[in-house]
């Protein structure tokens, strides 16, 4: 950002003038600016990289004393005593997990331990990990706190749903989706594709909320789950019929 306006004042000037002196310190510019940027993007990885935790362990398990935190070329020891609270948190989106990872919490500093996707502990269950750090860490008064993350902000219109993808995913007929989309609040969004703007320019296509979609999709199946175990319990069993009839 700071290099491109020189270079375009130099190469302005070299082009008008067509000095050689200027052509010469407008690739030197050029030189130094693709130097200056390999550097930058060299070092911004190893700063990355080197703060990023790739692992964190107890020591001893059963009564630990301290937490190891691992690096890329480095390790430190955090002391139990400046630990206050641990955090796991799992971001969800429609139901399905993203990440998870576990934030340590001192006076001084917050360290992030987020394991890569194919690591083993981004597979583990979030709500097990929490347990088994509370009995971890109960025994030196450290609190556990579980959160959640749910994704909300989708693209529009790439990522939203269409009229029939989310009929069925509420399993009800694609006429029924606009009125349960008004009656339980899923926004919605009208547009002319592109495709069909030039020869079509009155077609548009409905697409919907995926986040407030899915959570109509779980309250549609609790509902229907509910209804089918209180029709179940209010029909009489084939005893009770027996009895009515020889009476």
């Amino acid at each position: 950002m700071v290099a491109a306006p020189l270079l375009l004042a130099a190469l302005v000037a070299a082009v008008i003038s067509g000095n050689s002196l200027f052509w010469g310190s407008f690739w030197v510019l050029l030189a130094l600016t693709v130097v200056a940027v390999i550097v930058l993007t060299v070092a911004m990885m190893y700063v990355t990289v080197s703060l990023t935790a790739r692992w964190g362990e107890l020591r001893p398990l059963g009564t630990p004393a301290q937490v190891v935190i691992a690096r890329f070329l480095r390790s430190s020891t955090m002391a139990m005593a400046d630990l206050q609270r641990v955090v796991v948190i799992e971001r969800l989106s429609l139901g399905q997990r993203q990440s998870i990872k576990v934030v340590l919490h001192t006076d001084s500093e917050t360290v992030e331990c987020e394991p890569a996707t194919s690591a083993p502990l981004s597979r583990v269950d979030a709500q097990a990990l929490t347990g088994w750090l509370t009995e971890q860490l109960g025994q030196v008064q450290v609190a556990v706190e579980r959160q959640t993350e749910v994704k909300r902000d989708f693209l529009r219109p790439d990522e939203w749903w269409t009229r029939s993808h989310t009929a069925e995913l509420w399993r009800v007929p694609v006429g029924e989706v606009d009125g349960i989309a008004a009656e339980r609040g899923v926004e919605i969004y009208r547009y002319t594709p592109r495709a069909a703007a030039m020869y079509s320019p009155g077609t548009t296509v409905t697409i919907y909320d995926p986040g407030r979609a899915y959570d109509v999709a779980e309250e549609l199946r609790a509902e229907r789950a509910a209804g089918q175990a209180a029709d179940s319990t209010a029909a009489p069993g084939p005893a009770e019929d027996d009895a009515t009839d020889s009476r």
